[in-house]
């Protein structure tokens, strides 16, 4: 073996080595779950890493019921879930970072100003079909619903007391940003959604508007202030521990007190959900 040869191999071997150990080094999140939290938590990683150096997070998205399977599965180290956790889940501890709300959304172009809960429910089962009904245009409706599994579906037909069999939607979606661009597409559209998302929307220029909910106007100032009937927590989720308040990794445990900080309070505003009191 010539003398240059042995020196090639020498040199590899100490560079697989060292990607080999800063690879062991680095630590590694993630997260699964509610689309409504997905882009709060891509900023909230993304200040993590670089004030942590080796770690690295991965969202991704699926709704919140991917993140309570995902996490009972041992799949992922957070789940994220735009809800609180019921009776049967009491073998995962939620972590609150954020309190958001559920608002109606129109296009700008649409005449109407607002419509009670029963007319809501009128659209949303097809009783109702055509805008003049509620003083707009002659125009038919186009109701958009979300897919089954997100929270936001569940929440929705919760408040207005509808089985899920009841709906009768023509556009199915799956994440905040589908059903924005669905009613900011089309004049004729109604949807519901996260209202954080959608005021950060209405603030980039889409051309929707939120309608009140119960008289109540849709604005992180109502939910902030406790007034808006459809508000819910944002959570982020992982299985219960010997020791109560206590994340078996320690990555995470570090990550979520991250989220609940002063230090993510900004971000949290910034993305037009409001920050836990307190």
């Amino acid at each position: 073996m010539s003398r240059a040869f042995s020196l090639f191999l020498v040199v590899i071997t100490l560079v697989l080595v060292g990607c080999n150990q800063r690879g062991a080094d680095t630590e590694r999140l993630l997260l699964t779950g509610s689309s409504t939290m997905a882009p709060l938590l891509t900023e909230l990683a993304i200040a993590f890493e670089n004030q942590r150096g080796q770690t690295r997070i991965d969202v991704q998205t699926g709704g919140s019921s991917r993140g309570i399977t995902d996490v009972r599965r041992g799949l992922v180290d957070i789940g994220m879930v735009s809800r609180s956790l019921n009776d049967k889940e009491d073998d995962l501890q939620a972590h609150l970072i954020a309190q958001d709300g559920i608002g109606l959304i129109l296009n700008t172009a649409n005449p109407v100003v607002s419509l009670t809960d029963q007319q809501i429910v009128n659209i949303y089962t097809g009783a109702a079909d055509n805008w003049q009904l509620f003083g707009g245009a002659n125009e038919p409706i186009t109701v958009v619903s979300k897919a089954e599994g997100r929270s936001t579906l569940d929440l929705f037909l919760a408040y207005f007391k509808l089985p899920v069999a009841d709906l009768r939607a023509h556009i199915i979606i799956g994440d905040n940003e589908q059903g924005i661009k669905a009613v900011a597409g089309n004049a004729k559209a109604i949807g519901y959604v996260s209202i954080g998302a959608a005021e950060y929307s209405i603030r980039a220029g889409l051309p929707i508007k939120l309608i009140p909910v119960n008289g109540v106007q849709a604005s992180t100032d109502s939910v902030s202030s406790g007034l808006f009937p459809l508000s819910r927590p944002l959570n982020l989720v992982t299985r219960v521990e010997a020791k109560p308040g206590q994340v078996s990794s320690t990555t995470a445990a570090d990550f979520i007190r991250f989220a609940q900080s002063d230090k993510a309070r900004a971000l949290i505003l910034r993305q037009y959900f409001v920050p836990p009191q307190g």
